[in-house]
């Protein structure tokens, strides 16, 4: 695909361990999102982004990689993989992998020679006499001491995925061969987990704060970026995009740059904290709707002409959008509908998580024991440590677990949601007698089908790709209104965030003109005011 058709696509990501088992097993597997790329290809997504199926004692959910040439059994052989890589490409679908090398897991075999004092391993990881209070990012000291060295190894998250030492130039190299061999083998993208984060600084400083301003966007992440361009992207047919942890929008821009040589587009998630309160992701809160709207237009306007952005709700780590951001009880379809027209009509690339097209929602689970996330029962256990309540633990963790996105994806109103045969390895959202994919294919004016147009007029109209974005609506508490202009086309979009009916004027010279994508049946204009019902949303387009 040339840069311009990318540009128009869609990524449809996959989290294969909940996606499908056509086997029966507890997890999903390759085999399972190969049988359903006829459904994929429905929707009109042009790449898959699956999440790691890389060999892995499964700590944390694959992103603890034990060996980047093997694929995990309990997902299916290399053979299973070729498959899957030849059945999209015959449907126009590319595949993109995920790249975990901010850190190995330390099975790797990299770790266990680094343990073990071998010379060309030891300085493939991070190695101190003295720890510094850098936290994970899944609770705790981010050091762990090896009584055999006498010695700490770095690992920013859990304490099986000990850090990469990229300052290493063998190792480096390593990495980029192990790229290539996947490039090689046909894919045709590269989603870089916290890809920000491989630069560290060298004397590794301190102070009050967590230490995250030390590694994120640390000295020598552009050199390194442009290094992998180099080594592994540069005239191949290969799109990429990174995972950015807590970074700016200026170093945002540089990665996506294409002057700069770096990455296709970059993930940041400013607009996923936005109920954090105070920075806290474990406790209950509403979401600041002013706040959401600043942020996504600040990166809307900073990255136009300049960078792009991969913009996206939901994700492997995130909660359901319709729960977090909409409603899923009363309006859960409205919502969905409106929480996708707003996004797809921004500039970027939209990447939708599997069963967000079908407006799938938190589980609701109440019972600790029917999370499995490492992140949310760490955290559990330290904050009952520190003295919070198990009820306002509970109620956070059904806000914000990463479970939440991670139950079954639910295809039809069977046992287990048609996901498996078997005992899945985590429960079943109960509403999946209602919200499947059977019920969404045979209902014309599903969530499905909305996601389905979206899709298709980002293919049609130019605007949605190059038009430039204003905010309209920057103080109102409940409307989301935006243009997208360009010398021959405008957008107009309005969308009601909430349950209560409002009003908003429109501009004038959007009186007459096209509706593309509209959530309810016929908009309630009366001259320049427009009456908008709960969660309504509407596209307006016109040609200058």
């Amino acid at each position: 695909m040339t840069q311009k058709n990318w540009r128009k696509s869609v990524v449809y990501q996959i989290y294969p361990k909940s996606f499908y088992s056509p086997e029966g097993n507890a997890t999903g597997s390759i085999k399972g999102v190969t049988a359903k790329l006829d459904y994929l290809a429905e929707l009109g997504i042009e790449y898959i982004w699956m999440t790691p199926v890389y060999q892995s004692p499964q700590h944390d959910n694959g992103y603890d990689v034990s060996d980047y040439y093997a694929i995990d059994p309990s997902y299916g052989t290399m053979e299973d993989l070729d498959e899957l890589i030849r059945e999209a490409e015959a449907r126009g679908i590319g595949l993109m992998m995920d790249i975990v090398v901010n850190h190995s897991s330390t099975d790797h075999e990299w770790f266990q020679k680094s343990l073990s004092g071998d010379e060309r391993y030891r300085d493939y990881y991070i190695w101190r006499d003295e720890p510094t209070n850098w936290e994970s990012k899944f609770g705790g000291n981010a050091w762990e001491y090896d009584e055999k060295s006498r010695q700490y190894y770095l690992h920013l998250f859990d304490v099986t995925q000990a850090d990469l030492n990229w300052e290493n130039e063998q190792m480096r190299e390593d990495v980029y061969e192990m790229m290539r061999f996947w490039r090689e083998k046909g894919i045709k993208g590269f989603r870089l987990d916290v890809i920000n984060l491989i630069s560290k600084e060298q004397d590794f400083p301190e102070d009050e704060s967590d230490g995250r301003k030390f590694y994120t966007d640390g000295p020598r992440i552009h050199e390194y970026l442009k290094e992998m361009n180099r080594e592994v992207f540069d005239g191949h047919d290969v799109i990429t995009v990174g995972e950015m942890s807590s970074t700016t929008l200026d170093h945002c821009v540089r990665y996506s740059n294409p002057d700069e040589n770096e990455l296709s587009m970059t993930f940041s998630f400013h607009h996923l904290k936005v109920d954090y309160p105070n920075g806290e992701k474990f406790v209950a809160a509403p979401f600041d709707f002013i706040q959401l709207k600043d942020i996504m237009s600040t990166w809307q306007q900073g990255m136009h002409g300049k960078g792009w952005n991969a913009i996206f709700w939901c994700n492997h780590d995130q909660p359901r959008v319709v729960s977090r951001f909409g409603n899923d009880t009363n309006h859960r379809v409205e919502s969905a509908k409106m929480l996708a027209t707003v996004l797809h009509g921004l500039q970027g690339t939209p990447y939708i998580y599997q069963g967000e097209e079908i407006g799938m929602t938190n589980p609701g689970f109440d019972d600790l024991n029917e999370y499995r996330d490492i992140e949310t029962l760490n955290n559990y256990k330290l904050k009952r440590e520190e003295g919070v309540s198990h009820e306002d633990m509970m109620a956070a963790i059904k806000q914000k677990s990463r479970d939440n996105s991670r139950t079954p994806m639910q295809w039809d109103a069977t046992i287990h949601a048609g996901f498996t045969d078997g005992t899945p390895w985590i429960n079943v959202a109960p509403n999946y007698q209602d919200v499947n994919v059977e019920a969404a294919l045979d209902d014309p004016n599903s969530v499905f089908y909305h996601y389905k147009n979206l899709i298709a007029l980002r293919k049609e109209l130019d605007v949605l790709t190059d038009g430039d974005y204003t905010l309209l609506t920057p103080d109102s508490l409940d409307v989301w209104a935006y243009t997208r202009k360009t010398d021959r086309e405008e957008l107009l979009v309005v969308a009601n965030f909430y349950g209560t009916e409002t009003t908003y004027t429109i501009p004038e010279d959007f009186e007459r003109v096209s509706v593309v994508s509209h959530n309810y049946d016929v908009p309630e204009l009366d001259g320049t005011t427009l009456s908008l019902r709960p969660y309504e949303a509407i596209m307006f387009y016109k040609q200058k």
